[in-house]
């Protein structure tokens, strides 16, 4: 798997698709063709004259749309996966940052982010953030690095550490000079660490190396029981909130905190099906919405959930759905309107990272002279790919990752068919397979099975004051 930046390789048209342009209007072009050029795109409309030799698919009955962008994905973790899928998150806490995040090396964190870039680029993300807080060492980020490199798609790497304190790992020569060392190219770069709201604010040095250095810096900010509203006072307070933060969650903050964000041009990268099954809080953006802020899609961890953006979208849209419909009922009302639609889920999956990454003049749109990262969404063996009635509902209710047909990144076809151009996933696997040996190894089998399956909490059924002894011996009998 090499990322293949010596050239963009033939020019590439997608044939008579269903183009969501998600640009300043939101324009839907049925039956149109989209050019792509040295990695660029040249031309959109029907039947286009192409030049010569130009690889053309044909995307008929199908849905082309910008490449989708997670804002905040921990990658390191994808060899784990659904190894956490009963955990809450102070169970993840425990098992990562207290028990056994430590004996990571820097060869499993390389093993997880080949598998987490690949399995987001399957699904049609062409840019993903790395949110990667498991960097003990330059060698661990050396490694992460290496294989986002490695990979065609768009990455940028959220540098973090939480075996260290942000002041500490931040400060080193080390880390400077890595940064300076591998900043360039298709792999952008943030610092990522949170802010644990210590009136003496601890992690003020880390935001002066982040602002030294020019990077945005993300953080976990709104995390019931850990990050809250104290340290968005404290960034705030001393200058540190800016228009290239990215807050991940912000599930737990009060309304004076989302006017700071809002007023200082943040934006958050919302994590709804984390947050649903976490608990770092209600999923926002019903709140963020109502106070202005930007959001971007993300996906988390698939120690935990899935790694795909329709998963995000469509539980996006029932979580601010049903936070509309629970409120009005609270009151004896009735919602006859959503107001969360469709195509505002599927913007904030693609432009809205863009902008969120500072991206947005080169990314998360289909307009000429933007970069080639582009999906089509077609799926001729599935009898969900038709009626094709409201490309937007499609994609955000109807479409899967398995449905996601090419994937393009800087005009090259990285997927085509349903499959995965030049990916060896025998390798991959074997891969994984041996960063899993290693780490269960590790454990002990004991420690393995307890950390996969947490004790159940006991429940007591309520007193039920109806008997149907009747009911009861009638069903017995029968």
């Amino acid at each position: 798997m090499t990322q293949g930046q010596a050239g963009h390789g033939r020019p590439v048209v997608l044939r008579n698709g269903t183009v969501l342009t998600i640009d300043g209007v939101r324009r839907v072009l049925p039956g149109h063709d989209v050019l792509v050029v040295d990695g660029r795109i040249t031309e959109i409309g029907v039947g286009l004259e192409v030049p010569a030799g130009t690889d053309e698919i044909d995307a008929a009955g199908g849905i082309v749309m910008p490449g989708m962008i997670d804002t905040h994905r921990h990658m390191w973790q994808t060899v784990m996966r659904g190894y956490g899928a009963d955990w809450t998150l102070t169970q993840y806490f425990v098992w990562y940052y207290l028990e056994w995040g430590r004996v990571f090396r820097p060869e499993d964190v390389h093993a997880g982010n080949l598998l987490g870039g690949v399995e987001a680029l399957e699904a049609g993300v062409t840019t993903t953030v790395d949110w990667s807080h498991g960097l003990q060492t330059t060698a661990h980020a050396e490694a992460a690095a290496d294989a986002l490199e490695s990979l065609p798609g768009r990455f940028v790497l959220a540098y973090g550490n939480i075996q260290d304190a942000p002041a500490t790992w931040t400060g080193t020569p080390d880390f400077r000079d890595f940064v300076s060392r591998r900043s360039g190219g298709r792999l952008g770069f943030q610092l990522a660490f949170d802010v644990t709201g210590d009136p003496a604010f601890p992690e003020k040095p880390a935001f002066e190396v982040a602002r030294d250095l020019g990077l945005a810096v993300t953080t976990h900010a709104g995390v019931w029981g850990a990050t809250g509203d104290d340290g968005i006072t404290l960034m705030h307070d001393h200058g540190f909130m800016a228009p290239e933060t990215v807050y991940v969650h912000s599930a737990s903050l009060s309304a004076d905190s989302y006017h700071r964000i809002a007023a200082t041009g943040g934006s958050v990268s919302v994590s709804t099906e984390s947050e649903q099954s976490a608990g770092q809080g209600y999923p926002p953006t019903w709140a963020l919405r109502a106070h202005g802020i930007p959001v971007s899609l993300s996906m988390d961890t698939t120690v935990w959930w899935s790694g795909d953006l329709f998963s995000a979208m469509r539980s996006t849209l029932g979580a601010d759905r049903s936070r509309e419909h629970l409120e009005a009922h609270a009151k004896g009302d009735t919602v006859t309107h959503s107001s969360l639609r469709a195509e505002q889920v599927v913007e904030w999956a693609t432009l809205g990272g863009a902008r969120a990454l500072g991206m947005d003049s080169e990314l998360g749109s289909i307009e000429v002279g933007k970069k080639a990262d582009l999906i089509l969404i077609k799926n001729d063996h599935s009898p969900v790919s038709f009626p094709l009635l409201n490309p937007y509902g499609h994609v955000a209710f109807q479409a899967q990752r398995g449905d996601v047909h090419t994937v393009l990144v800087d005009g090259r076809i990285v997927k085509r068919d349903g499959r995965l151009v030049d990916v060896d996933l025998t390798a991959l696997r074997r891969t994984a397979e041996e960063s899993v040996e290693h780490l269960r190894s590790t454990l002990g089998d004991e420690a393995w099975e307890k950390g996969m399956n947490p004790e159940i909490p006991e429940t007591e059924v309520l007193d039920n004051p109806y008997t149907y002894t009747d009911y009861r011996s009638d069903a017995t009998h029968r």
